[in-house]
């Protein structure tokens, strides 16, 4: 009866991880005698994983990544010159420690998308707080929110956000207001959080499509100069894939 009652109080303060492994401790046999002090580490460390676990899944779902990626799946066998020992470094997230940035860079489908949500899950895995956002989507919230009177709002949020993710960059020029909120999202973010770029142009094409010199120098000097660059060739992984798929024999 003790042990239902405390079972309940537990689950009535919201320790389920506590409770859980209770129940489990319980339910196993018993080789050795625990100390007081050893149930209570025991309870504690189930406690803190479990809290632990719940956070990053929050962390993950609010960041929104376009692709479920993960460090540990990176292909490195397609000819695109990635290096795994950059990749090691980067997964590390010394460079979202000291607020520098990544940039990935390459034709399309190559992986810059992988790449940048793998670095990305792998920065809520440590901790981090991670907005993915298609650039295109990003300028639109941006636009949205200007219009619901919200801008301020969503500017402090992204503010806030230790890795943001910009992924395919450059495919639009901006329009004057689009270059002012690229302008304004990372000049809050500069010295201050991380941010990944992927692009299919060079940050030295990237004046072209942000449409003003003065502007486009400001975009990139909070960028580029305290970038971790990341070159990609070699043929679209996806054409690659798809072709060997349509040459492969019929199963027997």
């Amino acid at each position: 009866m003790l042990m239902e009652q405390t079972m309940e109080k537990l689950v009535s303060m919201k320790l389920a991880g506590m409770a859980e492994a209770l129940r489990r401790w319980m339910d196993q046999p018993k080789e050795k005698q625990l100390t007081a002090l050893d149930v209570v580490g025991l309870l504690v460390d189930a406690e803190w994983h479990l809290r632990e676990e719940r956070k990053l899944t929050a962390r993950l779902r609010n960041a929104r990544f376009r692709e479920d990626a993960s460090i540990e799946d990176i292909d490195y066998q397609h000819p695109r010159g990635l290096q795994k020992s950059i990749m090691q470094e980067l997964a590390a997230c010394r460079w979202v420690t000291a607020h520098q940035n990544v940039i990935f860079t390459g034709l399309t489908g190559v992986g810059k998308s992988y790449l940048a949500c793998a670095l990305g899950q792998k920065a809520c895995r440590e901790g981090y707080s991670v907005v993915y956002r298609r650039a295109s989507r990003l300028l639109d919230e941006l636009a949205q929110a200007r219009a619901d009177g919200t801008h301020f709002h969503l500017l402090r949020r992204l503010a806030k956000t230790d890795v943001l993710v910009v992924d395919d960059f450059g495919l639009e020029v901006l329009n004057a207001v689009q270059r002012k909120d690229l302008l304004e999202v990372l000049e809050d973010r500069y010295g201050n959080s991380s941010t990944i770029i992927t692009s299919q142009l060079e940050p030295k094409e990237w004046h072209a499509v942000i449409g003003d010199e003065t502007i486009a120098d400001a975009v990139c000097d909070r960028i580029v100069h305290n970038a971790h660059k990341v070159k990609l060739g070699g043929e679209s992984i996806r054409k690659v894939k798809g072709t060997l798929t349509k040459t492969q024999k019929p199963a027997k």
